[in-house]
């Protein structure tokens, strides 16, 4: 092995199949049923399950093939988003689109409230 490689790059990255797909990031919400109408009227996803049958709790929701877990877990443990430990943690998931200009004007028409107006962080951003 070629000690100049790293390891996340493995010894011969071109010639390995992807064997990765996908991730989907686990939130904690409030209220999951609200957290689904939301996420399925305002965001466009479609639900994909939910559980258990005699009180769900957990809920996946997927659009374009980007899954997202949904979880409530008790009325005292509650979301915690990164922004509100440490103002420069700007997310909890990055989600790559190829055309953010539509997806702005998609969620505005539907309704989403925005903190910030679309804008350009840094090149490719």
């Amino acid at each position: 092995m070629n000690s100049s490689k790293t390891v996340a790059n493995g010894p011969n990255r071109e010639g390995a199949s992807r064997n990765l797909a996908s991730i989907s990031p686990f939130f904690i919400v409030k209220d999951l049923q609200t957290s689904i109408t939301y996420y399925r009227e305002r965001l466009g996803f479609q639900l994909d399950f939910q559980g258990p049958d005699d009180g769900p709790y957990y809920a996946g929701v997927s659009r374009d093939g980007i899954g997202i877990m949904l979880k409530a877990i008790l009325p005292d443990v509650l979301p915690c988003p990164n922004h509100t430990r440490h103002a420069w943690a700007r997310w909890d998931a990055y989600i790559y689109t190829m055309d953010p200009d539509a997806l702005f004007d998609e969620f505005s028409q539907r309704g989403v409230s925005f903190v910030k107006q679309l804008s350009f962080i840094d090149e490719g951003l």
